[in-house]
């Protein structure tokens, strides 16, 4: 008896994401997939109708993750300021377990080949941006952040600065500990956004 059918695209969607960060997307091909997880070429293809298909499940699979992850986050209860910061080190947490998420995003597949991609990525950076940037008019109207800054942009920059270390974490092959770039980081972005130009370590 076969697996249930979101069970074994679960498996399809792990393996891409596995094969994607240790052979790159060019080499991620449904046979490779199917060798991966154990079965049958035919059988990834029940699941999914193209290859496309599955980078877009996966690329929605950790979109879904990542904002389970940042929910307590962005529409919790405590000082703005905290919880960006506590968004930042979660958020690159997420990403340091998911390696198959930059070789994608950083693909020729997702910029040049593959509107459908495209559009995935961007429906979850939107998302993201979104919320933060509200997160952000939050700490102004309570005092904690400049005034005189514009939430949207800022929330694109906060996007730019961490999508910038995680390609650089891509690049140098995973070879530094992403989770630990969070404080450097946040202060950073702390000392942009902020009215004392600080932010508490948590």
């Amino acid at each position: 008896m076969g697996k249930p059918s979101e069970q074994r695209k679960q498996e399809i969607i792990d393996a891409t994401l596995d094969l994607a960060a240790s052979l790159g997307v060019k080499k991620v091909t449904t046979q490779a997939i199917a060798d991966h997880v154990g079965i049958a070429q035919p059988t990834v293809f029940r699941h999914f109708k193209t290859r496309d298909a599955i980078f877009v499940a996966a690329i929605s699979s950790i979109g879904e993750g990542l904002f389970r992850n940042l929910a307590a986050f962005f529409s919790g209860t405590g000082p703005a300021d905290e919880r960006l910061h506590q968004l930042v080190r979660a958020q690159l947490r997420f990403i340091s377990q998911n390696k198959g998420l930059p070789r994608l995003l950083f693909s020729d597949r997702l910029h040049l080949e593959s509107p459908l991609l495209k559009q995935a990525v961007q429906k979850i950076m939107n998302g993201y941006t979104q919320q933060v940037s509200r997160m952000i008019r939050e700490g102004q109207a309570a005092g904690l952040m400049r005034a005189n800054l514009d939430a949207e942009e800022c929330a694109c920059l906060v996007a730019a600065l961490i999508q910038g270390l995680v390609m650089r974490w891509s690049i140098f092959d995973f070879d530094f500990d992403l989770a630990a770039e969070a404080e450097p980081l946040w202060g950073f972005i702390a000392a942009a956004l902020l009215v004392d130009g600080e932010g508490a370590v948590l």
